[in-house]
């Protein structure tokens, strides 16, 4: 009767696992299995900590603006275009939700100079859809996109 017109974004193979382990929860420290992260989390002065650390929200503004920007040249160098000089922002926020728990929302800044702004519009849009970040995301927290 109805047409499911969800979109199935789960890989179909996994071609890489990160591992990584938090210990003490915000005031702790987290390491990767590969030991190439070994760093002291803290809650930052906003919610009550002391801000002598990196926090979730930080390493996942990290980690989407990184991807992001993979995506995005991905997606450009298919089109044909160079993305030399271009910048990926993120602001990962956070807040209490209706449920009694805790949500994010995400504001990416998208910089992109040497491209008209309808191309670059175009291409941030593709990019949206093929980063892995943007469809783990989508439906789930207020992810907003800014070009300039």
């Amino acid at each position: 009767m109805f047409e499911d017109t969800t979109v199935d974004t789960r890989p179909t193979k996994i071609m890489y696992v990160a591992e990584a382990t938090a210990h003490g929860g915000r005031d702790g420290y987290v390491t990767s299995q590969d030991g190439h992260i070994d760093l002291r989390v803290a809650m930052p002065p906003e919610l009550g900590g002391d801000g002598n650390g990196t926090n979730p929200e930080q390493l996942f503004a990290a980690g989407f603006s990184s991807c992001f920007h993979s995506a995005l040249v991905l997606v450009g160098r298919r089109e044909g275009y160079d993305l030399s000089g271009s910048t990926v922002a993120a602001k990962v926020g956070i807040g209490p939700n209706r449920q009694r728990g805790y949500g994010l929302a995400v504001a990416l800044s998208v910089s992109l100079p040497v491209l008209d702004a309808d191309i670059a519009s175009k291409l941030v849009d593709a990019a949206h859809e093929v980063c892995p970040y943007s469809n783990a995301t989508r439906g789930n927290i207020d992810v907003t996109i800014l070009l300039g």
